[in-house]
């Protein structure tokens, strides 16, 4: 028989690779490949230089969100953000304390600072566009699931945190 210790490093194991995976695939792709396709990578001169740094502090405070929300998944969740391997526990600590897709939005902020620092119309547009499909997503399937899911304990985390917009004070009861 396994210890429960060895079982819980098991499941933190196979959810940090289920996550790292899922972090290649999805926000790798949606948020990596298709802006770099429709840049081209290059940047633009339009656009004043200020703005264009604006647009790359964006992009990687973007990243650094949704690594720490990855991670979030994965350690405190045992689980991943992909539908096929969710979490065994509701996330509600560290971003996710503030509001309640800090994923989706770490991906648009990455999506927008590109669209800033190289200087795309095209990449703003795509933004927008994938900002649509995350509120459908959430809204239809994400939100009714976890409904499901986690019953009560859901409806107080969406009582108490914002969907969209974070608020900007700290947590009342301990989220780490």
């Amino acid at each position: 028989m396994v210890e429960p210790n060895a079982q819980d490093r098991k499941r933190k194991g196979n959810a940090i690779l289920g996550s790292a995976v899922f972090f290649a695939l999805a926000p790798g792709f949606v948020a990596g490949v298709v802006p770099g396709l429709l840049t081209g990578w290059e940047v633009g001169e339009h656009l004043p230089a200020p703005l264009r740094a604006f647009g790359a502090v964006l992009g990687l405070l973007g990243i650094a969100f949704l690594l720490h929300a990855f991670a979030r998944f994965a350690l405190e969740g045992l689980g991943t953000p992909a539908p096929v391997a969710p979490t065994e526990r509701l996330v509600v600590g560290g971003v996710y304390g503030f509001v309640r897709n800090p994923m989706y939005l770490a991906v648009l902020a990455v999506i927008a600072g590109q669209a800033l620092f190289f200087g795309s119309a095209a990449a703003a547009g795509y933004a927008a566009l994938v900002g649509l499909a995350f509120v459908a997503f959430v809204r239809v399937y994400e939100e009714p699931t976890l409904r499901t899911t986690y019953g009560a304990e859901y409806e107080a985390y969406c009582a108490e945190v914002p969907r969209w917009l974070p608020r900007l004070r700290r947590p009342c009861r301990g989220s780490s």
